[in-house]
């Protein structure tokens, strides 16, 4: 499995920084992932957009439809969140130096990737790719 948290799923949809790119690689990797969360994470994004004017209420519609047609068609492979899930992201979180900023949700995406085997994890998020080594895992960005 190729590991994507949902900020890369979304510019699967949305014309962001790389998202040609992601939008090439994820057309030529029928194996990409995200944490089951990542679903409302999406979704959220694409509410960003519209409250922030990137897209009116009809677009945030076409987007969502997109994504949920997408979700049902399998282009996104879907992990559930369970309890040993919860205990390697907390065992893992606790483990991360002082210094270290992450979010809980995006802990459980590490952590995700980890326990799936993933070597690496595609994101933009700057605090996932400054954690991401303290869960085993390489940063790629597109």
């Amino acid at each position: 499995m190729i590991y994507f948290d949902a900020c890369y799923i979304a510019k699967f949809y949305l014309a962001e920084p790389d998202s040609a790119n992601v939008i090439a690689f994820a057309k030529g990797n029928p194996n990409i992932g995200c944490l089951l969360i990542g679903k409302a994470e999406v979704i959220a994004v694409f509410h960003r957009k519209l409250r922030e004017s990137v897209v009116d209420v009809s677009g945030f519609q076409l987007l969502c439809e997109q994504f949920e047609a997408d979700c049902a068609s399998g282009l996104w492979q879907w992990r559930a969140v369970d309890d040993a899930l919860l205990a390697s992201s907390a065992r893992r979180v606790r483990g991360l130096s002082a210094t270290t900023f992450l979010r809980a949700a995006d802990g459980l995406h590490l952590a995700c990737a980890a326990e799936e085997g993933c070597t690496a994890i595609h994101t933009s998020d700057h605090h996932m790719i400054a954690a991401a080594p303290a869960f085993g895992l390489q940063a790629v960005t597109l």
